[in-house]
């Protein structure tokens, strides 16, 4: 075996250092790649990480807001029903309301020639009747016809107002009542005093006091009274007007089926 020199053996030395150094910085380099590559991975990692996490706040989010339209949905339903009902009742009570006015013409028919009826008997009784309030009475029918003629005015009020034209007529057998008119005698006709406890009896007197009469109904005239009747019936008529307190008097009187 050749002997290696001292300067070989150097050589030798110094090659294998520089081997070894090429060596550690290549080692070197590579973990620093590798740790460039982890650090990536890693970003990547948190990355993806951080995409996941938003992504699962939007599906809480939308599954949220899910539930909230589903609730949405049931209660706008159960309101949806209730209109439905609402409706269904307003349907059925217009079609109910449009029965009634499809009848009201046939109404018509059966109550206008009822209440020229009605007029025509209220206006024969008033005739027969005992002649209080005569005047008045009469403008009040003649009113009627007028009302009956005038296409401002609803079938319902002309029938209200026929109706109350019968109530005051009714009301006029328990009035006691005195009032001031013209009384006609046949041949002459004079102002005087009437007062009138309902349909009992109907008496007038002249406004000097002196003369006094009774209506007879069978007879449809004036009966002259006494003078013994004079102060009576002075009385009855203040009694009327609320001048005199009530109190019993003497008036005369046509007893039932007498002549």
């Amino acid at each position: 075996m050749s002997k290696i020199s001292k300067k070989s053996l150097i050589a030798s030395t110094i090659a294998g250092v520089f081997a070894l150094a090429g060596s550690n910085i290549a080692a070197a380099d590579a973990l620093t790649d590798l740790q460039k590559a982890e650090a990536k991975i890693f970003k990547a990692s948190a990355k993806s990480q951080s995409k996941i996490d938003s992504i699962y706040e939007q599906t809480q989010d939308l599954l949220a807001e899910y539930r909230t339209t589903v609730d949405e949905a049931e209660v706008l339903k159960g309101y949806n029903d209730h209109v439905q009902r609402m409706v269904d009742d307003q349907n059925a009570n217009i079609a109910s309301l449009q029965r009634q006015i499809d009848g009201i013409d046939k109404i018509k028919q059966g109550v206008v020639p009822l209440m020229y009826k009605m007029i025509d008997i209220l206006e024969k009784f008033v005739d027969l009747d005992v002649p209080m309030n005569l005047e008045n009475r009469k403008e009040r029918i003649a009113g009627l016809r007028d009302v009956m003629a005038d296409s401002n005015i609803t079938t319902s009020e002309q029938f209200r107002l026929v109706l109350e034209a019968y109530e005051i007529e009714a009301n006029y057998g328990t009035v006691f009542d005195a009032y001031q008119g013209e009384l006609d005698l046949g041949d002459r006709t004079i102002t005087a005093d009437f007062v009138h406890m309902g349909r009992v009896a109907l008496i007038a007197q002249s406004l000097d006091y002196k003369q006094a009469w009774v209506w007879n109904n069978a007879s449809r005239s004036w009966d002259e009274l006494g003078e013994e009747y004079t102060k009576t019936i002075t009385d009855t008529i203040r009694m009327a007007r609320k001048q005199l307190p009530m109190d019993l008097t003497k008036l005369p009187v046509f007893a039932a089926g007498a002549q």
